[in-house]
């Protein structure tokens, strides 16, 4: 529990405030919670933020009004206190609402009510609250979520000194509400209720704990805050026996306040709930983490537009395919909603199964552009697809209406990529272009959406040149000779990003381009016949040999026989054999069959069946991936060098 110097408005010092004076009665109105309750404010207390307990606190000064006519025995008109309860009820009200979560909204709540209203708040609320029409958690069960008050001391000079109280009235963190106790009922009447009524008593004791009895003389509305369903929580508005008796009025006064703050803190749950699915359904369709391909590292970063907007249509992702070879996509959806955010999810997953197929990157966003069509009119999205062939040192690329990419060279120099524009994908009836670039070793390849280069102080291809010079300053750092760190290069690239930039979700995809070595790749053509095993043996052999890598030959040579022997069984075409040592020795044997290999458990009495059972149990991965033109089965083993 925490205090906290809290008020719009302050009252007057108590030697100048008589009780017949301060809170003049009226009749008391209709039950029910109207609109314009009134209230007296006499002080004007500043906003302040919250400080810490403890006498060493910082006080707050507070300057005093002025008397009300008629001198220390005179009746304030009527029509003035009205307006001044009017005003106090607007201000609160509007305190409370301006507040977007449950925190806020207490906290306006507790600045708004002291020291004006009351000397000290307690606030309870449902633990846990339920959320829109979701049935609450059995049983009912009440936390002590905040509790404020204030010390007023005496005058020095001309101000009032509030001073924050270490001692606050004492009451249990947790309270169950039994069915059928004073409590109870009391909430379920939802009106507030004056604290020196009998119900009203027990309930209090209830509330507060047996161990925390309410001293006495203390005046208190107990308050329930119903939202739209059910009720929430409890607020309970404490005086000390110095000030005035809260009347009628008071208690209308209590009501509206409980009610603004009970529909706040319904409409911030529900708008948390709202959040937290939109910040899930955004994270469930981003990667988790990324592959670690061969011959290549990336790195990514993901920002929303804001924090109150989380939702958005950017995405990345980065696709092993066969032969060592990696997709790495970047697209931007129209729109920052849930549906921009379900489209991309649709979109990423038609496009992680068109890699799948090994098609070309032209075809998969031509079937993208149509995957998009059948999703409904105005499906509008841009995307940047690249395959990086590690072997060959080589990067094709197709695009649709995205940013150009970035690559930066290890000698510094920061390159944006000649690419055809392409339309964006949902427009339908158009054709797409790829290019076949170089992919030195040792470059970073740079995508990104447009949120990054693109805000209302600046154009896009103004952004692409400030993102370009950024590169090449954040390479020479790290001179001609060495690659800037990928991590750091990613954050170094978000710093660019001024506090008007973020109109936009952002996507960031990196590669730094490593390669394989040519003298680590042994490639060849076997004959579909019956002496390709032996023949795949053989040169496996010889390789590992050149590789220093003997102590695998025996294993190599054992799954090199059996997969070829598969592979020969159904190829009509030559089969191909490629051995590729990194990190890992990875084997690849490719046939034109689309049919792929499945393990399974062969009978004592079979001759075959087990070739598949040997790759799994010696091999540390293996896999098969079916190709347009058939398909490639492969597995690696740990080097031991």
């Amino acid at each position: 529990m925490t205090e906290h110097p809290t008020s719009h408005e302050g009252r007057q010092p108590l030697a100048d405030r008589p009780q017949e004076q301060t809170r003049p009665r009226q009749e008391a109105a209709p039950a029910g919670l109207p609109s314009d309750i009134p209230a007296q404010p006499t002080a004007q207390v500043p906003d302040a933020p919250p400080q810490p307990p403890g006498p060493s606190g910082p006080a707050v000064a507070v300057a005093v009004s002025p008397k009300p006519p008629g001198g220390e025995g005179g009746a304030e008109p009527a029509g003035r206190r009205e307006g001044d309860r009017l005003r106090f009820v607007g201000a609160a009200t509007r305190r409370i609402a301006r507040g977007l979560d449950l925190d806020e909204i207490v906290l306006g709540l507790c600045r708004a009510t002291v020291p004006t209203f009351s000397d000290e708040i307690l606030v309870y609320l449902r633990d846990p609250l339920p959320v829109g029409d979701e049935r609450p958690v059995a049983p009912f069960v009440l936390r002590l979520r905040r509790t404020d008050r204030l010390r007023l001391t005496d005058l020095e000079g001309d101000e009032l000194v509030l001073v924050p109280d270490p001692d606050p009235t004492p009451a249990a963190e947790l309270c169950e509400v039994r069915s059928g106790s004073a409590l109870a009922e009391v909430l379920r009447g939802v009106r507030p209720v004056f604290g020196d009524s009998a119900a009203a008593r027990t309930a209090l004791g209830e509330l507060l704990g047996p161990e925390h009895p309410l001293p006495r003389g203390l005046r208190a509305i107990l308050a329930p805050l119903r939202g739209r369903r059910r009720v929430i929580g409890a607020a309970v508005f404490l005086r000390r026996t110095e000030q005035p008796a809260f009347d009628p009025d008071d208690l209308l006064v209590g009501a509206q306040l409980a009610t603004h703050t009970a529909l706040g803190i319904d409409k911030a749950v529900l708008y948390g709930r709202e959040a937290y699915i939109a910040d899930e359904l955004q994270r469930t369709m981003l990667p988790d983490s990324l592959p670690q391909p061969t011959g290549v590292k990336l790195a990514s970063r993901y920002l929303p537009a804001a924090e109150t907007a989380r939702v958005g249509g950017d995405w990345y992702d980065a696709i092993p395919l066969p032969g060592s070879r990696v997709a790495l996509v970047v697209g931007d959806v129209m729109g920052h909603s849930m549906t921009s955010a379900a489209i991309m999810g649709q979109l990423r997953t038609t496009a992680q199964t068109l890699a799948g197929l090994d098609l070309p990157p032209q075809e998969v966003l031509h079937h993208l552009d149509e995957q998009a069509q059948r999703l409904g009119q105005d499906r509008m999205a841009t995307c940047m697809y690249a395959v990086y062939d590690p072997v060959s040192h080589r990067i094709t690329v197709a695009n649709a209406g995205h940013p150009p990419p970035i690559l930066l060279h290890m000698d510094g120099h920061a390159e944006v990529l000649r690419v055809p524009a392409g339309a964006p994908i949902g427009v339908g009836g158009v054709d797409f272009e790829a290019v076949e670039l170089d992919a030195p070793a040792g470059a970073t390849l740079l995508l990104y959406t447009d949120g990054l280069v693109e805000s209302r102080l600046r154009d896009v291809w103004t952004g692409i040149e400030q993102l370009r010079e950024r590169l090449t300053a954040a390479a020479q750092l790290t001179g001609p000779d060495h690659a800037p760190p990928l991590e750091a290069l990613c954050d170094d690239v978000l710093d660019m990003l001024g506090p008007g930039d973020r109109d936009d979700d952002i996507a960031l995809l990196a590669a730094r381009f490593d390669g394989i070595a040519p003298s680590d790749v042994a490639y060849w053509f076997l004959e579909p016949e019956d002496a390709a095993p032996g023949r795949a043996r053989r040169l496996a052999r010889r390789a590992l040999a050149r590789w220093d890598l003997e102590e695998l030959t025996d294993s190599v040579e054992l799954l090199i026989s059996e997969v070829v022997t598969n592979a020969v069984r159904y190829a009509e075409r030559p089969v191909t054999l490629r051995l590729l040592k990194t990190d890992v020795l990875r084997c690849e044997v490719g046939d034109d069959s689309p049919q792929l290999p499945r393990q399974r458990r062969a009978r004592e009495t079979d001759e075959g069946g087990r070739g598949l059972f040997l790759v799994n149990r010696l091999a540390r991965r293996w896999g098969a991936t079916r190709l347009s033109g058939g398909k490639v089965v492969w597995f690696e083993l740990a080097t031991r060098v």
